[in-house]
């Protein structure tokens, strides 16, 4: 389901241009959030991740575009962006409170075998990441404000940059540590 909301994510600010652009009305771009509300190939909509609240952001962004569609104002399609660093937010910060935050899961992807020092470290970038999509939430809202160009503007290519800095900023943060740090 990630990549189908990462898609819309991408879609949305780059379709408000294309609407501009041959001046039509944003508003039917809600039709963009609908399928997100369908369950995935192989994956029952009642099944047990469904019934633990997994179906909720499907639900949520669904909900986005028919508002958009009903009331034909664009307003909650800005909101999207803020759904997606908020579903974002609580799968880190949800992960700091299990043994193994999301990012050590994922860098034991490439050694299992990580150190006391690398295990200290994923924590802290889980812990980074949690800050940047409170920043971004923040961010998200204050360009809704601004008005669609602004709101686009950011949630369309600012956004993405400044992810794109924190990736590669810890990939080179990472290397530094991983090379210092002893495997037992």
């Amino acid at each position: 389901m990630p990549g189908r909301f990462a898609a819309a994510a991408l879609l949305l600010p780059s379709m408000f241009w294309i609407c501009l652009w041959r001046d039509w009305p944003f508003w039917p771009c809600g039709f963009v959030l609908l399928p997100l509300a369908l369950p995935r190939r192989g994956m029952p909509l009642f099944s047990a991740a469904s019934s633990r609240m997994g179906w909720l952001p499907g639900a949520l962004a669904a909900a986005m575009g028919v508002l958009a569609l009903v009331f034909r104002s664009a307003v909650s399609l800005q909101y999207y962006p803020v759904l997606i660093s908020l579903l974002f937010l609580c799968l880190f910060a949800g992960s700091l409170a299990q043994e193994q935050s999301i990012v050590e899961r994922l860098a034991r992807r490439a050694d299992p075998d990580l150190p006391p020092r690398g295990v200290r470290y994923t924590r802290r970038v889980t812990q980074a990441w949690c800050v940047f999509f409170v920043v971004n939430i923040a961010l998200t809202l204050w360009s809704i404000g601004l008005g669609e160009k602004a709101w686009a503007i950011y949630s369309g290519c600012v956004s993405y940059l400044l992810m794109g800095g924190m990736f590669a900023g810890e990939w080179l943060i990472r290397r530094h540590v991983m090379r210092e740090a002893p495997h037992g």
